[in-house]
């Protein structure tokens, strides 16, 4: 008999009495950032943004709880105990850590926040009487996320080409400064602290990483000034946006396991590139609301008749910038 898998977007049932991740009725709960994380840098009282009933609420990261079990809750203790240690060697130990739990771990955070938010509008419909929906295409994107984050509790095996896109480099921040920023529609995660940073894009089977091979290269042996983090993060955010294929999977159930084969993303129509035409008024507009704690503003970034404003290369011979050439704060 062939593995069962939880998949709460199939009938779009988002009810707190189960475990959000395998399914099964919850007797406990665990909160959607790790502990340590929350206590090493006093984050418990801090509020943060949800969307509960279709408006705006305040919650403490303490109280962002998922209803889970026992067995799910170990699980990810046991993985934040193996992240928490690489995390105390910063770049080196981050670095050394197996991509999958770096997946694992970040999506934990980034599912946690999207099953919180669907749960209230499922709560909503209910009381409404009205059915839950939302598009297809998301519903079957976010059901594939989820049952690729059960690898934390059930044996799941992913191909040579994963399902993610993940880098992780050096960068100038203290560990005593935190940065983090989750996209659930886009399914992506950037985290920086203690002298390193990462940036996942969860479901794009690598395209978004081969997009940047050339950039990514040119970073290596540099330790990143955080605004060109941002500006790197921005850039995988607008290709994301603007790739026009879906990522597609073969998916085996046996017995044993859930094998998840992730398919080259490619050009199939020769009238529709793999990305769409790149706009520089809206990525100016994006770019600007991340360097905003700069004062960078998008008329900045983007000005008549001159190349647009980068601090990752030489906008006329695409040479890397030295971050220690950068006189800005970090």
């Amino acid at each position: 008999m062939a593995l069962e898998f939880f998949n709460p977007f199939q009938d779009m049932v988002f009810d707190d009495h189960f475990c959000f991740l395998s399914g099964d009725l919850a007797t406990d709960s665990m909160t959607v950032f790790p502990e340590w994380l929350i206590d090493r840098f006093k984050l418990g009282d801090e509020k943060i943004t949800l969307m509960e009933n279709s408006q705006v609420k305040m919650v403490s990261y303490h109280d962002l709880k998922l209803p889970c079990v026992p067995d799910v809750k170990e699980a990810f203790e046991d993985l934040d105990l193996k992240v928490q240690e690489a995390y105390k060697n910063g770049y080196e130990g981050m670095a050394q850590l197996d991509e999958m739990l770096l997946f694992q771990w970040s999506g934990r955070i980034v599912y946690g926040l999207l099953y919180l938010e669907m749960m209230g509008e499922w709560k909503r419909h209910q009381q409404l009487g009205k059915e839950f929906k939302i598009s297809p295409n998301l519903r079957e994107r976010l059901g594939k996320f989820q049952v690729m984050l059960q690898s934390v509790i059930k044996p799941v095996s992913f191909s040579e080409r994963k399902p993610w896109s993940l880098i992780v480099f050096p960068l100038k921040y203290s560990d005593e400064i935190l940065s983090y920023r989750d996209d659930v529609i886009n399914l992506m995660f950037q985290f920086g602290v203690n002298g390193f940073g990462f940036i996942i894009c969860f479901q794009d089977n690598g395209v978004i990483e081969e997009k940047h091979s050339e950039i990514i290269e040119k970073m290596k042996g540099h330790t990143l000034h955080p605004i060109q983090f941002e500006e790197l993060y921005a850039s995988f955010h607008y290709s994301v946006e603007r790739l026009q294929y879906k990522p597609q999977y073969t998916i085996e159930h046996t017995d044993q396991e859930l094998k998840i084969e992730a398919l080259p993303v490619e050009q199939t129509d020769s009238n529709k590139p793999l990305f769409s035409f790149f706009q520089d008024d809206f990525y100016a507009r994006l770019l600007s609301n991340y360097w905003q704690v700069y004062g960078i503003e998008k008329g900045d970034i983007i000005q008549f008749q001159k190349p647009l404003l980068s601090y990752l290369e030489n906008q006329h011979n695409k040479d890397f910038i030295d971050p220690e050439t950068i006189e800005l704060p970090f």
